[in-house]
């Protein structure tokens, strides 16, 4: 029983969070484009969302990267490059370890600023308040791992999640028996990960796949009209 949980959660959850990410961003841009943005309520308090948001996402953009190059470049170029497993375990928890803090001091702040103050509080949908709390959640979990990963210091469970994540993007068979002995923390981190993407394009969080690429070939003026003149047209 064990087993087939560990391998519906970790083996077949991935491949549906994965899809539904995709699928489900594809689709809301198509038909719901006016709802692709951050929905900014920058107007009603400053300060605190301008701490908050840039230490947290900061601190994100810096756990994203490094989780994706940590978990899916291929352990022989590793090997290649000289970096030994136990270096890469140490250089993740010191630099996961700052860019943890500083994004769950931002998130802190931002939860505190969307539930403590009455106007944004107002403005905040069910998603805008479950998606900070989510991202709080699992930032305290990535944090909870640190001493977990300082037990094991040559590397070898982060050589786990690697074989766990490279597996199952590379469509391998059997890719959760790697997590399979692994510390709950660690699991309920990759649950509540998976979770995150699963429900990404049905939250404000779509906003993270957009980038000003436009802007480049942009012309350099704008044409800017009257209302005056609008109304004759």
């Amino acid at each position: 029983m064990e087993s087939y949980v560990n391998n519906l959660v970790f083996g077949i959850y991935p491949y549906i969070a994965l899809a539904v990410l995709a699928i489900g961003s594809v689709i809301r841009f198509d038909r719901e484009p006016y709802s692709w943005r951050s929905g900014s309520s920058q107007l009603l308090r400053r300060k605190q969302l301008m701490w908050g948001s840039v230490l947290f996402h900061v601190g994100v953009l810096f756990i994203f990267l490094g989780h994706l190059v940590g978990l899916l470049t291929p352990i022989a170029l590793f090997d290649a490059l000289g970096i030994s497993h136990g270096a890469k375990q140490l250089l993740a928890i010191v630099a996961g370890g700052i860019a943890g803090v500083m994004a769950i001091v931002g998130a802190t702040l931002l939860i505190h600023r969307r539930f403590f103050d009455p106007r944004v509080r107002a403005n905040s949908s069910f998603s805008d308040n479950m998606v900070i709390l989510l991202l709080w959640v699992q930032l305290a979990l990535g944090l909870s791992t640190i001493p977990l990963s300082a037990q094991h210091l040559d590397g070898g469970e982060m050589v786990k999640f690697m074989n766990w994540a490279q597996g199952i993007f590379t469509f391998r068979s059997g890719a959760a028996r790697y997590v399979a002995d692994a510390h709950p923390i660690f699991k309920l981190h990759l649950f509540l990960g998976l979770t995150i993407l699963l429900l990404f394009p049905f939250t404000r969080l779509v906003h993270m796949l957009s980038a000003p690429v436009r802007y480049i070939w942009r012309p350099g003026y704008q044409i800017v009209r009257s209302r005056r003149s609008l109304g004759r047209g």
